[in-house]
This record gives C-alpha cells, sequence and structure tokens, in this order.
C-alpha cells in the first residue's frame, strides 16, 4: 500500500481542515509501531513492524487521530503547542474509536476477532464466565457491604475502621462496589463498566449509556466522553469554553510548579 493510497483512505475515512503527510519508513522497530509529527503535520509509519495492510491501517488510523485532535485544538488557538496531542487522554481514546467505527463501516478496517473461531469461543467465554459472573459477584459483594454497614451502625463500630482495618478494601473500590449494587445494572457487561452506568444519577441515562455497552462497539472511553458531551451541552457549555477553562488549570498548574521548582532549587543551592 503507497502512502498516497493510505492518505486516501484517512481522509475518506475523516476529512479535515490542515493537510498532512503520511510516510512509511521501510524500517521495523521494538519500541513504536509509529508516531506523529505535529509541528509538520507528518504521520510516521514503521511499515516493516506489521504482517497484514489491515494492521498498518490501524496504525495509520491511530497516528491520524493524533493529527485530528491538533486541528480541533488548533481551530480554537492558532498558538497552540502540538505536542500535548501526542499524549493519549480520553478524549484521544474516544476519538479514535469513532474513527475505527467509521473505518470500519466503509471497509478500510476489520478486526477480525470473529474470523478465529477459537478466539471466538475464548471470547464467548471470557464474556460469560468472567465478565458476567465478575458483575454478579460485585452485585452481591455490594449487599454484603450494605449489610455490613448496618451490623456497624448497630454494634458502635465504625465502618470506616472496618472496611480499612479489617476487610482491608480501599475506600473508593468500597464505594464503587455499594453504588453498583444500590442501582439495577446489567452485570453482563462487566464490573468496571457497571461502574460507569452507576454514576449516571438519572435512571433514563443510565439505561441509555448502559445499551451503548449491550450494543458493543463503543469503548468505555468512548462512552465516558459521550456522557461528557451530553453533560456540557445540558449545561450550555460549548466547545470553546472547555478549553478556555483547560488552558487556565493548566496554566495555574504551571505556575504552582514553577513556585515549586524555585524554592527546590533555593533549597538546593543552600545545602
Amino acid at each position: 500500500m503507497t502512502n498516497e493510497r493510505i492518505k486516501e483512505i484517512l481522509l475518506d475515512v475523516t476529512e479535515c481542515s490542515i493537510d498532512f503527510s503520511v510516510i512509511q519508513t521501510g524500517k521495523e522497530s521494538k519500541r513504536v509501531n509509529g508516531f506523529y509529527k505535529p509541528d509538520t503535520h507528518e504521520i510516521f509509519l514503521h511499515n516493516l513492524n506489521f504482517k497484514t495492510e489491515n494492521q498498518l491501517v490501524y496504525t495509520a488510523l491511530h497516528e491520524y487521530t493524533h493529527h485530528l485532535e491538533t486541528v480541533r485544538q488548533l481551530e480554537f488557538n492558532p498558538n497552540y503547542a502540538g505536542n500535548a496531542c501526542k499524549v493519549h487522554t480520553q478524549e484521544f481514546w474516544a476519538r479514535f474509536g469513532e474513527v475505527l467505527q467509521i473505518a470500519e463501516q466503509k471497509g478500510y478496517y476489520s478486526i477480525g476477532w470473529e474470523n478465529n473461531e477459537e478466539l471466538k469461543a475464548l471470547t464467548e467465554d471470557i464474556r460469560t464466565n468472567f465478565l458476567a459472573k465478575n458483575g454478579e459477584l460485585m452485585k452481591e459483594f455490594g449487599k454484603k457491604l450494605a449489610q455490613a454497614f448496618d451490623l456497624c451502625k448497630e454494634a458502635d463500630v465504625r465502618y470506616e475502621d472496618y472496611i480499612d482495618r479489617v476487610l482491608c478494601l480501599p475506600r473508593n473500590t468500597e464505594k464503587d462496589i455499594r453504588k453498583v449494587s444500590a442501582v439495577d445494572v446489567n452485570p453482563s457487561i462487566g464490573f468496571d463498566n457497571m461502574k460507569i452506568v452507576a454514576s449516571v444519577k438519572k435512571k433514563d441515562d443510565r439505561a441509555e449509556v448502559e445499551q451503548e455497552f449491550l450494543q458493543g462497539g463503543k469503548s468505555p472511553s468512548t462512552v465516558r466522553e459521550m456522557m461528557k458531551q451530553k453533560s456540557a451541552q445540558a449545561r450550555g457549555v460549548d466547545p470553546k469554553t472547555k478549553l478556555e477553562k483547560e488552558k487556565s488549570r493548566l496554566e495555574k498548574t504551571i505556575a504552582q510548579l514553577t513556585q515549586r521548582l524555585e524554592l527546590v532549587e533555593e533549597s538546593l543551592a543552600n545545602l
């Protein structure tokens, strides 16, 4: 597959307003399959790492998502320093999931796990005997913790101390388990996804999020980002405002770190 053909595929999956280049290095790398240079908008692919064009397209889509995130940031801030878009944030993984879905729908990429009978059988085993059963077990666990809470209260025992030093259970874990057991969530989606559903306050909204997992094809990051965007829309928060708030937070963090660095340097100088 030529560089030109890869670029055609990427643009057909999702168009963008800033041009970019695709370069196959003709090399093999043990560190990475590819990388993106935001300052020059270049996608590099170590094509000798791949056994199939399907694998090559997957990595090309991954690096292209970095480019799409760079373009998105530059639309709101022309002076944006693009290196931040090399980071794998939740927003990145959500965008990447959307890009993969479009590529699959257009026939450019296929995960292909269903074509391997052994993997297909193993997947069903994992879903049925591990994800679903673990989800059911954690729901029952939450009921037991709720019972322990009531018994601790009756016996004048501090429940927090009981959780910390008797069960040796992290408090955030305990909260997640009890929250999952307190609402009606389908255990077949697995405990981690059950936590995401249980975090939604309204019953109808929970059902909508749960359905996203049951339908399949979306990663947890994609579902989380969908929830975040829906919440932002409900509050009337536009993308520009969101980025401005993020910029303000980053500036405060940089100022705090700079101050801390100065104190450390001063302490070192006095040693």
